[in-house]
């Protein structure tokens, strides 16, 4: 049952005066239940206690904080009111919640198995050496950074929201989580929030460990970066947004990192044999990958950079008619909505041609294939930023110079793809090197949509894709943005942590004294 309130900790609070409904995109009514903004006084609240729970959290066994995460999943999985709140808010249908619900809670537990194997306390032990004179003992792991905030993001209510990969790898970490619910699914968030709550009282887990706090504005996700009790943030958004919050962060008296995922055009290129050789299968990847659930995805391929051939103009129009034949679909809100009208009309009038699937149903996005050419790319910076939604922009190249400069002028992106044959590989390895640069994850000969939760997986790139280009956002390698290494000199072994005792008691990998020593007990001299 929706209450609107916000969870600050254990107990719901809701003593402001701005309040807001969500909206169902798909009819543009206002649901029914009223949500209370968070006021100063909650957001010092859900700070503090977060800090207060930070060394109890960080207290708790590897084995507790995994069985929290694996009933968070299980709590999840039994709500019963989820999938229709989901779909009313989200306009998106019963399948993608079932998929998106699925990712979530596999990547929860995912994380609590991460967590168990011990991989990511990074143990390393250095013992004295009476041999050369050097008696520090120093040993070091990697532990939690502090409470971190994580903004839910409009485009993934589940997996990129309230209990998404963010949360997942924060309190993986030991770190207590704020979620600031993102406007556009507060009921959505709310109902998850309750589940993680109800996981916290099941598995004793200190009071303040997660808390959620509604907004409409932008005011309380100021508030709670600046906040000096948050130690760290995650961020999915948009540029104009997540930049704002990143220059807060670095501002404050005690700067902190923000991780910002913000973006990516995610640009794929076509070589000859790629527009001649199974031409029908590939634009219909394509267009699938371009107007799948309207677009609103942050892999979503914007740019199609094509090295003119004898068979380009018959894939163009191939492409746009597979793009105009795929359903308009409902958009996230009316703002993203609007937003992409007035960008993708913008663009459509500095293009020699367009393919654009009409349509007046209410809350639907137009799917969109412009096409223009190298030059006309190169002095546009118009067509260098995302379009959120169903559209994407076919780049003509007259040779693979042009192809080159275009992607020179690129920003950071979290994907680039190229098809080609692998006899063209020798030709094209120019291309893969400056693809590489400019991106977080390469792709052969497929499309970048479909983000597999795993070990392998980066999800993030250069600036402006993610604010910092060395960790992913997917994967359970993703805790490692709310982790810090700690050394410990010459300390009794009572008061080290247990993955640095002398007896390796959570029998994890360790290296000791310069080599990697699974399972072993720490041997001194003379022992």
């Amino acid at each position: 049952m929706l209450t609107g309130k916000n969870y600050i900790g254990l107990n719901l609070s809701g003593t402001g005066t701005t309040t807001f409904q969500s909206i169902n995109p798909s009819s543009g009514e206002s649901l029914a239940t009223v949500f209370f903004e968070a006021t100063q006084e909650e957001v010092d609240q859900a700070c503090v206690l977060a800090e207060t729970a930070f060394p109890l959290f960080q207290s708790t066994s590897i084995g507790e904080r995994a069985n929290f995460l694996v009933a968070i999943a299980e709590e999840i999985d039994a709500s019963m009111e989820l999938e229709e709140m989901y779909c009313l808010e989200s306009g998106l249908d019963t399948t993608r919640f079932r998929v998106e619900r699925s990712r979530t809670t596999n990547q929860l537990r995912s994380f609590a198995d991460h967590i168990q194997k011990g991989y990511w306390l990074e143990a390393s032990i250095d013992t004295a050496q009476s041999n050369n004179g050097l008696q520090q003992d120093l040993r070091r792991c990697m532990e939690g950074i502090g409470p971190v905030v994580v903004f839910g993001a409009s485009n993934f209510p589940l997996a990129y929201s309230t209990a998404g990969g963010d949360t997942a790898s924060a309190l993986a970490a030991g770190c207590p989580v704020i979620v600031k619910s993102h406007p556009m699914h507060p009921g959505t968030g709310e109902l998850v929030a309750q589940a993680i709550i109800r996981a916290a009282k099941r598995t004793n887990m200190p009071e303040g460990v997660f808390s959620n706090l509604n907004s409409l504005s932008f005011t309380t996700g100021q508030k709670l970066v600046q906040h000096p009790s948050v130690k760290a943030v995650g961020f999915t958004g948009s540029y104009s947004g997540g930049k704002a919050l990143f220059d807060l962060s670095v501002r404050r008296d005690e700067p902190i990192p923000f991780f910002a995922e913000m973006g990516s055009l995610n640009p794929v290129f076509l070589s000859k044999q790629a527009q001649s050789l199974n031409s029908e299968e590939l634009a219909e990847k394509l267009a699938i990958s371009i107007t799948n659930d309207a677009g609103q995805f942050c892999t979503k391929p914007g740019l199609i950079f094509i090295e003119a051939c004898i068979d380009s103009e018959e894939f163009i129009n191939s492409l746009g008619e597979h793009i105009m034949a795929k359903t308009n679909k409902t958009m996230l809100g009316a703002g993203i909505l609007n937003n992409f009208r007035r960008t993708s009309s913008d663009l459509v009038k500095l293009g020699t041609e367009a393919f654009v699937r009409e349509s007046t149903d209410k809350g639907h996005g137009t799917n969109t294939l412009l096409v223009v050419n190298g030059n006309d790319f190169l002095s546009n910076p118009q067509m260098h930023e995302e379009v959120f939604g169903p559209f994407s922009i076919v780049v003509l190249c007259s040779e693979i110079g042009m192809i080159h400069k275009c992607v020179r002028s690129l920003k950071g992106q979290l994907t680039g793809t190229i098809h080609c044959e692998k006899e063209e590989i020798e030709k094209y390895k120019g291309l893969f090197e400056l693809v590489r640069q400019k991106s977080g994850r390469m792709i052969y000969n497929g499309v970048p949509t479909g983000v597999r939760v795993c070990g392998s997986m980066t999800h993030g790139g250069p600036f402006p894709a993610s604010t910092d280009p060395r960790f992913t956002a997917v994967g359970v390698d993703a805790m490692r943005r709310f982790l810090r290494p700690v050394s410990y000199q010459n300390y009794p072994d009572i008061l080290l942590p247990d993955c640095l005792k002398d007896k390796n008691i959570l029998s994890i990998p360790r290296r000791i004294n310069g080599e990697m020593n699974n399972y072993s007990d720490v041997q001194k001299n003379g022992e």
